[in-house]
């Protein structure tokens, strides 16, 4: 029995208390009775404390009821009463049922009869005087407990008593009284208070307090509809002052109402446009919502597009501004027209200092974009872009470049889909070369250039003339590579050759001795800081005082470097630039003689490109850098552009494919990319319109010829319930086997006690549903499950002490705080007290292994980003492939499957090689980047296994290694002949 007790006694916890009580154990029920007969309130309170607890846990403690009657119901002190409530709560009420009892009500096939024990008489007793104390306070309290009991034989005897706390004085109380009411007309309506709705109606139509009328009006709303409409017609146009409260409430009501009735939706537009200007965002957010469900008309639709345009640009929370970007997504995709008219409205909430909020509104803004519209956008666009330079403070510093790139994307886009807009950005964007988003820019110029010819000689030029601005050796690359590939007039190559030659200077491209010896003295100097001088000083009023002065250092001419930025990188040792300049010249030298250039002229450009190629290699083979290993590529290339250059059969030979290769590799690059990003495109719209909503030979539902227990149909709006829909289940059984999958097996099935947890994991929480049943025949008494963690984790709830009786079972709760994206381990042990030989059990539970996959998301990003984080990231790991697999293209995709991760680079299927390198990227649910590098071979004297390495990079080593030891796990479980 004491089980059962147990049970019933959780079915009435509402609250939680303070652990503070059960330091040190809980005392025994006699401490309990004696403390309580004390006149300190303080230690009255804390006795009560010890017995909620205590029968929370499983003990009965039957004496303590007539004690808490005797010496703390009529206590004046306000937190005794408090727990006094509590304590109500989680009492027995009734008496336990006799054997015989049982017997003769499972005999006749029905459940034993209660009765209620004969204490409770002064317990209502109790519950009546505080219902009719003078303090206001007091009886508020006292109601606001009633709502929580349900009971019929303890609500009868006080419902004259709740009556009458309606037409209190004080708002408090009234407030109070109407829940009380709603509580007892829901479970005891016809028995206790029939004529509640009517007691309410009288009520509210009398009631002032924006409170009390809220709570009336909730009671009306789910107990007796029609007065509730009715109410609302009478007051159309007071319902924006009754608060905020109460107009969520008539939005449930409308969509309740119109749901059941479509016909009368005509009677509450007025009152839904009325709450689209509401002062609350919650109201006005809500009232869009409800109106869009219930009609599809354009002005409703453009009222509702208008709020949340509205709400976009007046709310901080960056949450708040995220929801309403999905309402206004959702909305994109069934009334794009009418958005397409609040574009401008939309990109004002670039202002946000978010990243994230900017990202999505240029995801939003992107799909509304049209040729009647696009110059606006591309000006807005332009407009935020120059801010960003013009601003060194506030909210583009915190934006800072990922903003930058945000943009020039999205401009990128605009100009591709619509070419009339191209030339206008391209040389606006080109100003912004020696930024930080420099290396998006050109990408989108050396695009535009090879896109549109027209473009070119304007874009050419603009590019000559600020290449001495570029200080990024990856954006100074791409220059040159444009320089000579498309520079096909005479004026543009003999432009592009002096300014590369300038810039490059005359070689050799080493660092002199004298210059080296200047910088180290620089840095010298540099290092030590500034001089701070204190003295006194006399200040015009006569007084003294002191003054401290920092002095820097002057740093020495020399020691300034002015040479050019391209100089600068080729001494550095920037090996692979060297070998872009020797292409660029060469293409240069070799396009001359075509365009009309005397031989005087080109001799010249040939020579000085010799001597630049020359002064490259020996710049290779004497500076020690980080690209030393390609010294072989980079003198091999050299060697072949001075072939070129001075042997006329190899320049028979090699001028048509150095001259026009480039392009043509170039433009079917942008055809693969463009017919990539369609066919993605294609496909999800595809995808939505075949998307089949119903089959042909489905049964037809009419709502209105249904019970409402068993409405179904589309979703709606009052449908949040359904659990299936909400968790993304179609069915059981899928439900079913996600579930069965995070069951781990805590005990064997022979220990005295067995145990098995259910883990659901929340992104940064880990609930764990454990469930304990008692093997034996005895009771176990103060059963506890100690849990510890490994990693990243904190355990924030732990499970509470329980007395499971003979073989018994229960279900006990903890959550779990997760940190960061780390593989952790949870374990513990089962502590527990035989009753009937109070000898003390311990049961050590299986680890839980926590896998990294549940927080792992499949993301994307540009190959520059990934390049420049894969260059910052300091954390690496190295896996060996070891693995049975054959062939390329299938280890690649059960790798990216089982590491839920996204491939960024492109490979055809149907290409058979050798060897295969791709990049893979994911990101964490707490924004952690994990970068992955595949580098296999097939090894034809390996019996054609697969060799080679996996390479994992991120930010913090916990990712690194879960990562890596996932990635081992994977390939190496794999059947030996499975994939053959």
């Amino acid at each position: 029995m004491s089980s059962a007790a147990a049970n019933s006694n959780e079915s009435y916890c509402t609250f939680t208390l303070a652990s503070d009580v059960t330091a040190g154990g809980l005392p025994s029920e006699e401490e309990i009775a004696k403390q309580l007969e004390s006149n300190d309130a303080k230690i009255k309170r804390h006795a009560l404390k010890a017995a909620i607890m205590a029968m929370l846990g499983g003990e009965a403690m039957p004496r303590i009821l007539m004690q808490v009657i005797r010496f703390c119901i009529n206590s004046d002190d306000k937190p005794l009463k408090k727990l006094c409530m509590l304590y109500w709560e989680v009492v027995p009420k009734y008496q336990e049922p006799t054997s015989d009892e049982v017997l003769a009500a499972a005999a006749g096939g029905r459940s034993p009869p209660r009765k209620l024990l004969p204490e409770m008489i002064l317990v209502c007793n109790a519950l009546m005087n505080d219902l009719n104390h003078p303090n206001e306070y007091v009886r508020g309290s006292m109601l606001r407990f009633l709502c929580k009991v349900k009971d019929e034989e303890i609500l009868g005897p006080i419902i004259p008593s709740i009556k009458a706390c309606l037409q209190h004085r004080h708002q408090y109380v009234r407030k109070n009284a109407a829940m009380a009411v709603f509580h007892a007309h829901k479970l005891h309506g016809e028995v206790l208070i029939p004529d509640g709705p009517e007691l309410v109606e009288q009520f509210i139509n009398a009631e002032t307090d924006v409170g009390a009328r809220r709570n009336a009006f909730l009671m009306l709303y789910n107990e007796s509809e029609e007065l509730a409409v009715g109410y609302l017609a009478k007051n159309l146009d007071d319902v924006s002052k009754f608060g905020d409260g109460f107009a969520l409430l008539v939005l449930d009501l409308t969509r309740k109402a119109c749901r059941r009735d479509p016909n009368q939706k005509s009677r509450f537009v007025r009152v839904l446009f009325q709450m689209l200007s509401s002062e609350s965002p919650a109201v006005s957010y809500e009232a869009a919502w409800t109106l869009i469900s219930l009609s599809n008309s354009p002005t409703a639709v453009r009222a509702a597009a208008v709020t949340y345009t509205n709400l976009l640009n007046s709310q901080n929370d960056n949450n708040v501004m995220m929801i309403v970007l999905e309402r206004i997504g959702e909305l994109q995709k069934k009334h794009s027209k009418i958005l397409q008219e609040l574009l401008q409205d939309i990109l004002r909430a670039l202002s946000s200092p978010n990243p994230d909020i900017c990202k999505k509104v240029l995801d939003v803004a992107m799909t509304l974009v049209t040729s009647k519209n696009v110059a606006e956008v591309v000006t807005t666009l332009k407009r935020e872009v120059s801010k960003t330079t013009q601003e060194s403070s506030d909210s583009s510093e915190d934006k800072g470049k990922v903003y930058r790139n945000m943009l020039i994307t999205a401009i990128h886009g605009c100009a591709v889909r619509f070419p009339d807009v191209a030339e206008s950005v391209v040389h606006t964007l080109m100003d912004f070369l020696s930024s930080d988003g420099g290396m998006q820019v050109i990408i989108f110029v050396r695009a535009i250039v090879e896109r549109y010819p027209d473009l070119r000689p304007a874009i050419l030029t603009k590019l000559i003339n600020t290449v001495d601005e570029v200080s990024n050796n990856n954006v100074m690359c791409i220059c040159l590579w444009i320089l000579g590939e498309y520079c096909e007039t005479a004026e543009t190559v003999n432009d592009a050759f002096d300014i590369v030659t300038e810039q490059l200077g005359d070689p050799p491209f080493i660092v002199q001795a004298e210059d080296k010896q200047a910088q180290e003295q620089a840095a010298v100097e540099a290092a030590k800081g500034p001089k701070m001088v204190t003295k006194n000083v006399v200040l015009a009023d006569g007084t003294y005082a002191t003054q401290t002065i920092y002095s820097e250092p002057k740093v020495s001419q020399s020691a300034l470097d002015k040479s050019p930025h391209l100089r600068k990188m080729v001494i550095g040792g920037d090996i692979f630039l060297g070998t872009i300049i020797a292409s660029c010249l060469t293409k240069m030298c070799l396009r001359a003689p075509d365009l009309g250039q005397d031989a005087v002229t080109v001799k010249s450009m040939t020579v000085k490109a010799l001597l630049t190629m020359c002064g490259i290699v020996k710049m290779a083979e004497v500076t020690v850098s980080a690209q030393k290993s390609s010294l072989a590529d980079c003198s091999e290339r050299v060697s072949l552009c001075c072939r070129a250059l001075l042997d006329p059969k190899a320049k028979a030979l090699l001028k048509e494919t150095l001259l026009n290769e480039g392009k043509t590799s170039f433009a079917s690059f942008l055809s693969h990319v463009q017919d990539k990003a369609g066919g993605e495109d294609g496909k999800e719209e595809t995808k939505e319109e075949q998307e089949v909503s119903a089959q042909a030979d489905d049964l037809i539902h009419f709502r209105q010829l249904r019970s409402l227990t068993a409405q179904g149909g589309d979703l709606d709006l009052d449908d949040g319930s359904d659990l299936a829909r909400a968790t993304g289940y179609s069915d059981g059984s899928s439900l079913l086997s996600n579930e069965l999958s995070h069951v781990y097996q805590l005990s064997g099935f022979a220990d005295p006690v067995y145990a098995e947890a259910f883990v659901t994991v929340h992104d940064y929480d880990i609930v764990l549903e454990i469930l304990v049943i008692n093997r034996t025949p005895n009771t176990l008494a103060n059963l506890t499950v100690e849990l510890s963690t490994m990693g990243d984790m904190k355990i924030v709830e732990r499970p509470q002490s329980q007395t499971i009786g003979p073989l018994d079972q229960t279900t006990l709760r903890a959550s779990i705080k997760v940190s960061s994206t780390e593989t952790g381990h949870i374990f513990g042990t089962i502590v527990y007290e035989d009753a009937s030989t109070q000898e003390k059990g311990y049961v050590n539970l299986n680890d839980i292994h926590m896998d990294i996959m549940d927080y792992i998301r499949p993301a994307t990003c540009t190959d520059e980003i990934f390049r420049s984080m894969w260059a910052e990231f300091e954390w690496e790991n190295k896996v060996a492939i070891s693995t049975s697999i054959r062939d390329l293209i299938e280890f690649l995709d059960h790798i990216v499957g089982k590491t839920n991760m996204s491939c960024l680079t492109p490979h055809d299927r149907n290409e058979k090689g050798s060897f295969l390198a791709a990049n893979l990227y994911a990101k964490s649910v707490f924004g952690e980047d994990a970068l992955v590098n595949v580098s296999v071979e097939k090894k034809e004297d390996n019996d054609g296994k697969l060799a080679g390495y996996i390479r994992i990079r991120s930010k913090t080593q916990g990712i690194a290694l879960s990562l890596g030891d996932r990635i081992t796990s994977v390939q190496r479980g794999l059947q030996p002949n499975k994939n053959q």
